[in-house]
């Protein structure tokens, strides 16, 4: 039977399922990633011959160009959705979880990872710098809806940016890793010009083409399209443009795209922000994303069903579940501890540090530049902490969402 054909047709029924699955899930209170992922388990399970090979090992420039490019395209979206402008005051929720909550979290891991698991530094850090950023991927159950849509929640808020902000604050560290270990084999690499370069000179970069971008795009969009009518759009095709565009040409002088993009969709949602064309942008976004979700969730459970598990030991397992349940939801809520939110908002926040695509493309991204110990034991223990993210979170997250909307 041929190969091709094949993939056509599960590509097809998968997005075309994806429709209706948002509905779905919000009314089963079921994550459709859980759906997504069981079903590319059994596709391998079932046909594995019939199938590509799913293991990231064995593709690993496909698995870094897939995941990097779900992630900016959902960046994009994440930012056009959030309706706050941004102040230090009115984003200080966000602001200490991609400092304070991160910061320990990469440190936690890591400890863990050195100390209880018996990584190498470079690749324990390097543990910690993947798993500690939330997802924007997955995580669409507990973040903010369409732009304009007016909701206020709170949890929702710090859960959306935080995810739109950590994906390109997390990036030194895997960076840092990746010095850690040329410095061991004995290449020219330095902490100052790893702080120099990967820190300061790659964020102040994304900062600055996002923020410049965003503006040009505003204007360009909504100022001088007015004036010409040629160049009047209202095509949802815009922002994964813009996505592209930023995105490249940041790596391109080597800063930080993640931020870029990010910047960019936030200072663009700003630019005439009660326009209805922001739900165009969002809404093909969105769509995007959601396609491009369901070809690695398959994708994923391929992986699973194909021994991506097979180096996991008892001690992986109390590492990922300790680092999930544990970690992230005390870091998360000391960090709000300060803030006027209700205790439970804090606990929710805390509790959801969903893990996903993101951490995947940092992976394949470190395993490209440089060749770490452990490299199996390391997809294993990020693979099995996402799957235990997938079906925690995928399972509690619009139950918990609802009871925090009754309660405010």
């Amino acid at each position: 039977m041929d190969q091709y054909l094949i993939i056509l047709v599960i590509l097809g029924a998968a997005i075309f399922s994806v429709t209706w699955m948002p509905k779905i899930s919000k009314k089963t209170g079921i994550s459709y990633s859980i759906f997504y992922v069981a079903t590319g388990f059994a596709l391998y399970l079932l046909a594995p011959d019939l199938l590509p090979n799913p293991m990231p090992q064995k593709n690993e420039n496909l698995t870094l160009h897939l995941t990097e490019l779900i992630v900016i395209i959902s960046l994009m979206g994440t930012g056009i959705k959030i309706d706050r402008k941004f102040s230090f005051k009115t984003w200080s929720s966000p602001l200490k979880l991609v400092s304070f909550t991160m910061l320990l979290c990469i440190g936690a891991a890591a400890v863990m990872g050195y100390y209880f698991l018996g990584f190498g530094l470079a690749s324990a850090v390097l543990l910690g710098a993947v798993l500690a950023p939330t997802d924007p991927v997955l995580a669409s159950d507990v973040q903010v809806g369409p732009p304009n849509e007016g909701m206020k929640s709170e949890t929702k808020f710090a859960l959306t940016s935080e995810a739109g902000l950590n994906d390109g604050v997390a990036f030194p560290f895997t960076w840092l890793a990746i010095t850690i270990g040329l410095m061991f084999t004995g290449k020219e690499s330095s902490f100052l010009e790893w702080f120099a370069l990967d820190v300061i000179y790659r964020i102040v970069a994304g900062i600055v083409i996002g923020f410049l971008s965003g503006k040009g795009f505003g204007i360009l969009l909504f100022r001088v399209s007015k004036k010409y009518e040629i160049l009047r759009t209202r095509d949802g095709l815009v922002a994964v443009a813009a996505t592209l565009l930023v995105y490249g040409i940041t790596e391109i002088v080597h800063g930080y795209g993640f931020i870029a993009v990010f910047i960019c969709a936030i200072t663009l949602r700003h630019f005439e922000k009660d326009h209805q064309y922001h739900d165009t942008l969002h809404s093909f976004t969105d769509q995007i994303e959601r396609l491009l979700v369901c070809l690695l969730l398959i994708i994923f459970g391929g992986a699973l069903a194909m021994g991506i598990l097979e180096p996991i030991n008892l001690k992986m397992v109390v590492f990922s579940v300790t680092f999930l349940l544990i970690v992230r939801p005390v870091f998360g809520w000391l960090a709000l501890s300060s803030s006027k939110m209700k205790n439970k908002e804090r606990l929710a926040i805390g509790f959801f540090g969903i893990r996903g695509m993101g951490s995947i493309f940092y992976l394949a991204f470190a395993f490209s530049k440089y060749n770490f110990e452990h490299q199996d034991e390391l997809w294993a223990a990020v693979s099995l902490t996402i799957l235990f993210s997938i079906l925690i979170h995928g399972l509690t997250a619009t139950r918990v969402m609802e009871y925090l909307k009754r309660e405010a």
